[in-house]
């Protein structure tokens, strides 16, 4: 896999870690309430919530990383698939949450993704 595929897909896997840890340690802080546009009320009402998102997120970081560094072609087709289950997350998220996360979420994965097939 070519250095700036490994990069996209590390950094990928970056941007998830800290939704990891938006979601799970600072749901309720003004960063992250401002982040996801919530308030203090629903922050904290919602803070397990969240953390179960945030654990979710820290799998595809997981998997992201996993992909990164296997051997081909578990590695291509782990990259493939992690990077797919972003896409297709930030969808659903920018479709019953916010549009905002298509562009967060989204975007980027479809790049990394473009990037991974391109390296092959």
């Amino acid at each position: 896999m070519s250095t700036v595929a490994v990069i996209a897909v590390v950094a990928l896997a970056l941007l998830h870690v800290y939704i990891l840890v938006l979601e799970m340690f600072l749901w309720t802080t003004p960063r992250a309430r401002a982040s996801f546009g919530t308030s203090e009320e629903f922050a904290v009402s919602a803070k397990a919530m969240a953390a179960n998102q945030g654990l979710y997120n820290g799998f595809l970081a997981a998997g992201l990383l996993w992909g990164a560094f296997a051997s081909d072609p578990v590695g291509f087709q782990t990259r493939v698939f992690f990077t797919s289950c972003v896409a297709v997350a930030g969808v659903f998220g920018a479709v019953t949450s916010s549009r905002k996360i298509l562009f967060v979420q989204t975007v980027p994965a479809l790049v990394v993704l473009v990037l991974v097939l391109l390296a092959r």
